[in-house]
């Protein structure tokens, strides 16, 4: 077992971790490949994953999965940057709210690889060492503690995609859900750049450009399938465009000036209160 620093932790060599994603094989990787994901230590590593996370957590162990590797990340979230842990297996990525920090977590999220992209995010501030994770249904940005720690999640990451997509014969998934733009980004509407928000003055989020807006700018629903099956709030600009059939990139949207968002889910609470996970 090989640890490389305090958050990241690999749960085998880097020799074993390259034969799980090796498309062509060798017969010894096929056979490190196989020792992996069929053996006493696997098992129990995942099974520990699930049983940190209850009866409430989905079941994880499937025939060929194999435990990459796991540790905390920075999640930003609508209201402010929050504690995760993160498992990387060879096909999913995992994560939930911390409990009691190696023994408890909640609200399991389970993220297929093969329609994950991943970016980096510029260090602003505080926020350093951070990257998108995007995909058709959701996508958001973490932060890790080290640059090291960043190199070697979007490393392990990137590369459990490619093989994925590899063995699939499938494309790279071209469109993803918008990143949210946090709530302490925008102290007025990004839209009309008039209304302040108050406690009476509620924030909104697009679901088609992330942007955070008032009330009025975003009073349409439209249907994005890959995020929902109802019709969801999207601000007017963006409806304009959905329903003309001119889907214009969201870089090219009207922004607010200095947010490192600008680059391209139910009842409104119950959106609302989700996307914070």
């Amino acid at each position: 077992m090989k640890e490389t620093h305090r958050f990241f932790r690999l749960i085998w060599t880097t020799t074993q971790i390259r034969a799980t994603k090796s498309y062509h094989r060798t017969p010894g990787e096929v056979k490190m490949v196989d020792r992996l994901a069929n053996s006493e230590a696997n098992s129990k590593r995942i099974a520990v994953v699930e049983s940190c996370f209850g009866a409430a957590g989905q079941p994880l162990a499937i025939p060929g999965r194999v435990l990459i590797g796991e540790g905390v990340l920075t999640k930003l979230c609508r209201k402010k940057p929050k504690s995760r842990q993160f498992f990387l297996f060879n096909d999913i990525l995992v994560y939930g709210n911390i409990v009691i920090q190696k023994k408890k977590y909640n609200k399991q999220h389970i993220i297929p690889l093969e329609s994950v992209t991943i970016d980096t995010v510029p260090d602003e501030g505080d926020l350093r060492n951070g990257w998108l994770i995007k995909t058709p249904t959701k996508s958001f940005a973490v932060y890790a503690a080290t640059a090291t720690e960043k190199s070697e999640w979007m490393n392990h990451i990137g590369r459990c995609v490619e093989e994925l997509l590899q063995k699939s014969g499938k494309a790279p998934i071209g469109e993803h859900a918008a990143v949210w733009v946090p709530d302490s980004e925008a102290s007025v509407c990004m839209r009309c750049q008039k209304v302040k928000f108050t406690p009476v003055s509620r924030r909104h989020h697009c679901r088609k450009c992330g942007f955070v807006v008032c009330g009025p700018c975003s009073d349409k629903r439209h249907l994005l399938p890959s995020q929902s099956s109802k019709p969801v709030r999207v601000c007017e600009y963006c409806y304009l465009q959905l329903t003309s059939g001119n889907h214009t990139p969201r870089s090219e949207c009207i922004s607010r000036p200095g947010s490192k968002f600008n680059n391209d889910n139910l009842t409104d609470e119950e959106e609302e209160d989700d996307s914070s996970d």
